[in-house]
């Protein structure tokens, strides 16, 4: 039986790993700021919501409180917020605020850092723990995206997966940063993955391949050590 802890659980990709990671007599802690509507599954799987708004400092702190020294096999930081315009055709950095430039910054990374901070010594006891950070083709070199601070965040969090690997590679922890392309959220987990194919050919993700990729990992042996794997869509320009 393993323990999660899942951030971002409420939809998407978060969601997805809710329900597709899990399997009978485990326990997923979600974390969100909604109400996840998975908590009304009832398929073996205990599922506790823990509300937080990640974009305030103290929220680390007491996510912490609540799982109280509770051991955490899995942890998967998959939150990113993006500029209000982001991704349209009339979006210009030199619009962003400075108040949301701040908060992309305290989302997507102050909180992954202050999280895994603070949940470390659940990870410690556990006998193989992996951590996973969800970041995006946008953090890589050669891309063509034009949102500074969502990119600058991406590329951050792959530097976050280094040297925290260098961190607790003494404890037998694992981490690994997935970096996606545009995966497709709006075709619920439940539809399956040939809708996804069929719709979008080759140009979005099913979110099937993600959570796949994510529970092979987290099941290897704790001698493997997966750093990074970047997964564009078949057909993405980025990839």
């Amino acid at each position: 039986m393993k323990n999660f802890i899942i951030f971002g659980a409420s939809k998407g990709l978060g969601e997805a790993f809710v329900k597709g990671l899990p399997e009978t007599g485990d326990k997923v802690w979600m974390v969100s700021r909604s109400r996840p509507e998975s908590l009304d599954l009832n398929d073996g799987v205990q599922r506790n919501w823990i509300e937080a708004d990640l974009s305030l400092p103290g929220e680390s702190s007491g996510i912490a409180s609540t799982l109280n020294g509770t051991t955490i096999d899995v942890l998967i930081y998959n939150v990113g917020i993006w500029e209000s315009k982001g991704f349209t055709d009339d979006y210009d950095f030199e619009n962003d605020s400075q108040d949301e430039i701040a908060q992309i910054i305290n989302v997507n990374i102050t909180s992954a850092i202050t999280c895994i901070q603070k949940l470390l010594p659940n990870l410690k006891q556990s006998d193989n723990a992996k951590i996973f950070l969800i970041g995006s083709t946008a953090g890589l070199d050669n891309n063509d995206f034009t949102q500074v601070s969502f990119a600058a965040t991406k590329f951050g969090l792959r530097g976050i997966s280094n040297s925290l690997r260098e961190h607790v590679k003494q404890y037998g922890i694992g981490v690994t940063c997935i970096n996606p392309g545009e995966i497709a959220t709006q075709i619920p987990y439940e539809d399956g993955i040939e809708k996804v194919v069929s719709e979008y050919n080759g140009t979005q993700i099913p979110l099937q391949d993600i959570v796949s990729l994510v529970k092979c990992v987290m099941n290897l042996s704790k001698a493997s050590c997966v750093k990074e794997i970047n997964i564009p869509a078949m057909l993405d320009t980025n990839g």
